[in-house]
């Protein structure tokens, strides 16, 4: 049975006082609801939160109804660590919805047991899915990825099982070569520049 996490509406002169009192000040809108400035305790969201996933549904007692709703953005105070804002997209459970979705790297990849460096420019893709089948992530393989390859949304479009947003050369994962080694080769062109211009 899901948990259905208690609303209060606020007055938003008192987002600091309500911090205080242990509630995250938020919005809610979106589907058959009219915007509302809002808070929720925050040990219930974050104890929902965690169950869920940050792009799970959660349902939020507005009023007195239950509505279900998606995390669509939120502020954190990173030196707390400590949510600050959240603002709730009312949702229509049976129409899909674009969300974020996290990309999560699985397998060795080749290059990088050659001594290559990987690297994952963008963290999240932007996929089309109804509210009850959106993942938790994506995950894609790069055990084949050699030392220069380079991974975009064209490579794994039509092996995710869901419409990806994002353009085909949309970057998920690189892996570059070794610095040390890129250094030596700038090292050793500079000693043959200066031989040639000794003689």
């Amino acid at each position: 049975m899901s948990t259905v996490v208690k609303t209060q509406k606020r007055d938003k002169k008192e987002n600091a006082k309500l911090r205080n009192s242990g509630f995250i000040p938020a919005i809610v809108y979106g589907f058959e609801l009219e915007s509302q400035s809002i808070a929720v305790n925050e040990k219930d969201f974050v104890k929902t939160l965690r169950e869920v996933g940050r792009n799970g549904v959660i349902k939020l007692d507005v009023d007195g109804k239950s509505v279900n709703v998606v995390l669509s953005d939120y502020q954190m105070n990173i030196l707390k660590g400590q949510m600050i804002h959240a603002d709730f997209l009312a949702i229509n459970m049976k129409e899909e919805l674009e969300v974020n979705v996290a990309v999560n790297v699985t397998g060795d990849s080749v290059g990088v047991s050659e001594g290559g460096m990987l690297q994952q420019p963008n963290r999240e893709i932007t996929i089309t899915v109804k509210p009850s089948d959106i993942p938790d992530s994506i995950d894609i393989d790069v055990s084949s990825m050699a030392i220069g390859d380079t991974l975009t949304v064209a490579d794994v479009r039509d092996k995710v099982g869901y419409p990806i947003s994002n353009d085909d050369d949309f970057t998920l994962v690189t892996v570059s070569a070794p610095r040390v080694e890129a250094e030596t080769e700038e090292t050793e062109t500079e000693s043959e520049t200066e031989e040639t211009t000794e003689e």
